[in-house]
């Protein structure tokens, strides 16, 4: 394969899994190999070999004679990702605060440096998309083959949800962004500290300012409507 042809794949590639992340690809939607072929300037074969690689990262299901389909986010699929959760970011800190390379940390301290950019701009799916990236490289600083494949696929879900619910136009929402930041700021300093059970404890507590802003979004207060006069009953009017 030549130059032309590897870089073509690897903006496929990438340029997919951004697709998928933002939702601009929804989840359990089909995509159509002919169309995608043309898109990118690639032949099927190398094509191919993308989507077995983006199914083997989590973010597509291959069906035999159907083709790929985008991750689905089934109930069963959401009630797994609310339970291991906070295991898996709690373990991936605690041996990234351990394993960590000044090279990783230089990386990780310039990914929250774009991601407070975001923040101030107002881009929903630039934030969505630099929150998975610090995530991510505090999983490579784990360095642990067993725990970055599931890293990786929760993260998948964690940004899909994260496009769903937030808009950075309300002042909620950009208060929990700035505190999100903040705790950035702090697996930072934590993680070059090598100071790994507070590591892991962080991880906790800010999936849980996650998690608690997931509920808000699916257990919105009700609204409270004045219901009426039932029809065919008559006003009772006092005595003249």
């Amino acid at each position: 394969m030549d130059t032309d042809s590897r870089s073509k794949k690897t903006q496929c590639i990438e340029d997919l899994r951004r697709r998928v992340l933002t939702e601009a690809l929804e989840p359990g939607v089909y995509l159509d190999e002919t169309e995608l072929a043309e898109t990118y300037g690639i032949s099927r074969p190398p094509l191919r070999e993308v989507l077995r690689q983006l199914a083997g990262e989590g973010y597509v299901v291959l069906h035999e004679n159907r083709g790929a389909q985008v991750a689905p986010m089934t109930h069963k699929t959401m009630r797994n990702f609310f339970v291991a959760a906070p295991m898996i970011y709690a373990g991936v800190t605690r041996l990234a605060a351990l394993y960590r390379t000044p090279a990783q940390l230089v990386r990780l301290k310039e990914c929250q440096w774009a991601f407070r950019q975001t923040i101030r701009n107002g881009n929903a799916a630039e934030r969505a998309v630099g929150n998975e990236r610090f995530h991510s490289i505090i999983g490579e600083m784990a360095d642990n083959e067993f725990l970055l494949p599931s890293l990786r696929r929760l993260l998948i879900d964690h940004t899909r949800i994260g496009m769903t619910f937030y808009d950075p136009r309300k002042a909620e929402m950009a208060c929990v962004s700035a505190e999100a930041a903040d705790q950035h700021d702090q697996f930072i300093a934590l993680i070059e500290a090598g100071d790994d059970e507070a590591a892991a404890d962080l991880a906790v507590a800010h999936w849980e300012l996650s998690r608690a802003q997931i509920e808000s979004f699916v257990t919105p207060i009700s609204m409270t409507i004045p219901l009426g006069r039932a029809p065919g009953v008559t006003e009772k009017r006092g005595a003249s």
